[in-house]
């Protein structure tokens, strides 16, 4: 690697972690007293003291909607113009959400597991199973006395994601925002939040909020302390910490920020011990009465049976009458250690269902190899033709390599169709889409039917299409990316195929995980319930080399004679900013031919000194200078758009009108309502990693600024070091953080229950 002085950059947020750890919402305040949402920074940068050497690495926050909202047109416009291709992902979206919920509906009975179980774990249980069933508990949850019944409070709304918001948003009524401002007002709220809690909580939005003040902890971005500040203006001398309305709110909202951080449910002590650090009096009884309520539910897994990272047992309990070696006396049978997790519905739905639909696919095809597999595995050699002929005796395979071994989904995608398969492949972005077919013998325009984006897939714009029963017309699917999958979107996709369909899912597994809750592609390597075929083409030339070093923990240095890599350090974020845009607008043009507009800078965080928000606006200044007169945007500055949260395209912006922004995103136009470009459009010079995770660029410029040591990890230098195809240059202020981070700050752990619902599913693979 060559070098030359350059300055550090700002950090993105740190990984999941705990609740009081996770990132605000986006736009939420940061005062004590209730306020406003600020700004478009979905995150929270991290700092730390000192400076980054090259060779260090940083984290990001998988903050779920943190790069925008789904955009939505006006009733007075639904009638002019068709559902756009966001609006029309998000309606196949729901239609697919009621199909889940109607599948899970059918089950009928309570779950065989766990009724040996004694002590707390076993009252949960049975707390958990009546509150299912419809009743009310009949033992108490915890220990300590059972509370006063709690009183009723109106159905939570949840915060808006892509499977659940409708397509097309309706305004609240006049009367509606009306009384919320007024309730607002009586509390001490910014008249800005009246919106979005007439949004939040509906039309009785303002009787909600008399009856109970923390309900405004429903609205993103409104934190505790914000709530109680509201509630003791509206309540006085009524509002007590211990009150229980409060209790199951927190409660909610720490659920809520775990799955921000990439959680789908939490320990119980964990819980327990944030809802302490957020004042609840009695965290066991605030957890119980959240239950009790239907706002939360609680599932006990075997510790013997899950494969996900370490963590504390939640609950180990075992009654007087058991034997030390843990059998019941009555009837010898083990119990067994358990932890006890508690998670929101939505989120349980989901990873219920994935589990269900992985298990439907995982059995149903019979493990026979046909001829014309054979044949097509015959044609092929090394761990293509293993990929072949693992497809052809198992209904579900998962495939791991990094960029280069694209070509191998490929030749299985070739060789099916020339068998008369109905096979189609699926990538995460239209580059990515672009990169797969660029391995087929068959031009672009030949690959339009069945390499498609997994937006257009389920949305219905792309690919095969339904057949009547609501399934995707496919005898093999393989989807691509698959680390960016979060449970949600993964269960859609899965409930989506046909009885006797294939699954193939092909990614990375060095790069940083979904941006939403859960951690789908890793679950599935570590449940080992399916065939796993590792890909052996390595990624060529000097990047490939270093990012492969990166993947297995390793900064080497490497040589690259023709300056593929360059290290530029830097002694502040001042200088940082300085040297990225001389680097893109100047260095690289000139020495490799590769224009501004096909250079990324890739940076931790949004906020900062160094952060997307500063780079974009000093980008902007150099190489599209404008007034910004459409909502801070000019014809020609480049943008990255957020249709739905937690995907990101990138794009331009062609111009305004009285419909919108209007933008060019893959060669597709897009028109941005006025009212929601706030929200889903950023400008694009500058990117996180998890904005750019499914595209990369001619040329990189990685910002490693001082302050981002703190958030480094393998994941996040492994995934920003990969967005380059041709040229990298790392603006580096971290010093030696970055081989520290490379070697030994690996993914920060997710607590999730999939690997332990798919292996009571599915038989372990050979």
């Amino acid at each position: 690697m060559s070098t030359e002085p350059e300055p550090p950059s700002t950090t993105e947020n740190t990984g999941p972690g705990t609740p009081d750890d996770a990132p605000p919402a986006e736009g939420s305040a940061q005062t004590d007293s209730v306020a406003a949402p600020a700004g478009d920074d979905g995150t929270t940068p991290g700092s730390a003291a000192g400076g980054i050497t090259p060779g260090s690495a940083t984290t990001e926050a998988a903050v779920p909607g943190s790069d925008g909202a789904p955009v939505a047109e006006s009733a007075a416009e639904e009638s002019a113009r068709k559902l756009s291709e966001a609006e029309a992902e998000l309606a196949a979206q729901k239609l697919e959400r009621e199909r889940i919920e109607r599948r899970k509906a059918e089950k009928q009975g309570p779950i065989p597991a766990g009724t040996k179980l004694s002590g707390k774990a076993a009252d949960l249980l049975a707390a958990v199973r009546a509150v299912e069933s419809g009743e009310k508990p009949t033992a108490t949850v915890f220990a300590d006395p059972e509370p006063a019944p709690p009183r009723s409070a109106p159905e939570p709304v949840r915060r808006p994601q892509p499977v659940a918001a409708d397509p097309v948003a309706t305004a609240p009524a006049p009367d509606t925002v009306e009384a919320v401002r007024r309730v607002l007002a009586g509390g001490g709220a910014p008249e800005a939040l009246v919106p979005q809690v007439a949004a939040a909580l509906g039309e009785g939005a303002a009787e909600a909020l008399g009856e109970d003040p923390w309900q405004l902890l429903r609205v993103p971005g409104v934190r505790p302390e914000q709530a109680d500040g509201f509630a003791r203006a509206l309540l006085g001398a009524e509002c007590a910490p211990d009150d229980e309305r409060r209790g199951r709110a927190v409660t909610v909202w720490l659920l809520e920020q775990a799955a921000l951080a990439g959680h789908t449910a939490l320990e119980l002590p964990t819980l327990t011990a944030a809802l302490a650090r957020r004042g609840v009096p009695d965290p066991d009884a605030a957890v119980q009465d959240t239950l009790a309520e239907g706002e939360a539910l609680a599932f006990q897994d075997a510790l013997e049976e899950s494969g996900t990272a370490p963590a504390p047992v939640a609950a180990s309990e075992k009654s007087e009458e058991d034997g030390e070696d843990g059998e019941d006396r009555e009837d010898g049978e083990e119990t067994g250690p358990v932890r006890v997790l508690v998670g929101l519905e939505r989120y349980a739905l989901a990873e219920e269902s994935l589990a269900d639909g992985l298990a439907r696919v995982a059995n149903a095809l019979a493990k026979e190899t046909s001829t014309p597999w054979e044949s097509a595995a015959a044609q092929a050699s090394g761990s293509t033709a293993e990929l072949i002929r693992a497809v052809a005796g198992h209904g579900l395979v998962v495939h791991t390599g990094g960029e280069a071994a694209r070509a191998e989904p490929a030749a299985l995608l070739a060789a099916a169709r020339s068998l008369g398969v109905r096979a189609f492949a699926a990538c995460h972005t239209p580059d990515g889409r672009r990169r797969l077919a660029a391995h087929l013998d068959a031009a672009d325009d030949a690959a339009d039917g069945f390499v498609v984006t997994l937006p257009g897939l389920l949305s219905g714009a792309e690919g095969p299409g339904r057949d009547a029963e609501g399934a995707f017309a496919l005898d093999l699917l393989i989807l691509l990316d698959a680390p960016q999958l979060d449970v949600e979107t993964a269960a859609m996709v899965v409930e989506s195929l046909p009885d006797g369909a294939r699954l193939v899912l092909s990614g990375d597994p060095a790069l940083l995980w979904s941006a939403g809750p859960g951690r789908v592609f890793a679950d599935l390597l570590a449940a080992r319930v399916c065939p796993q075929v590792a890909s052996r083409i390595p990624d060529p030339g000097p990047l490939g080399e270093l990012v492969s070093g990166v993947g297995v923990g390793e900064l080497n240095q490497v040589e690259a004679p023709g300056k593929e890599i360059v290290i530029v350090p830097v002694r502040d974020a001042g200088e940082a900013v300085h040297r990225t845009v001389q680097l893109v607008s100047d260095s690289v043009p000139r020495a490799f031919g590769i224009a501004a507009g096909e250079t990324v800078v890739v940076t931790p965080g949004h906020g900062g000194a160094a952060g997307t928000r500063a780079l974009n606006a000093t980008l902007k200044e150099r190489l599209n200078p404008g007034p910004g007169r459409f909502g801070g945007f000019d014809p020609g500055d480049r943008i990255a758009y957020s249709p739905v949260p937690g995907r990101t395209v990138t794009g331009r912006v062609v111009t305004a009108d009285a419909e919108g922004l209007h933008l060019s995103c893959a060669g597709a136009a897009v028109v941005v309502p006025k009212e929601r470009v706030e929200h889903s459009v950023r400008h694009g010079w500058a990117l996180t990693a998890h904005q750019a995770v499914g595209s990369r660029w001619p040329a990189a410029v990685v910002v490693l600024p001082g302050d981002a040591v703190q958030v480094l990890s393998r994941p996040w230098v492994y995934t920003a070091f990969g967005r380059a195809e041709r040229h990298l240059s790392v603006v580096h202020g971290v010093e030696q953080a970055l081989p520290g981070a490379v070697a030994g700050i690996t993914a920060k752990p997710r607590t999730t229950r999939l690997p332990v619902l798919l292996r009571t599913q599915v038989p372990a693979a050979d």
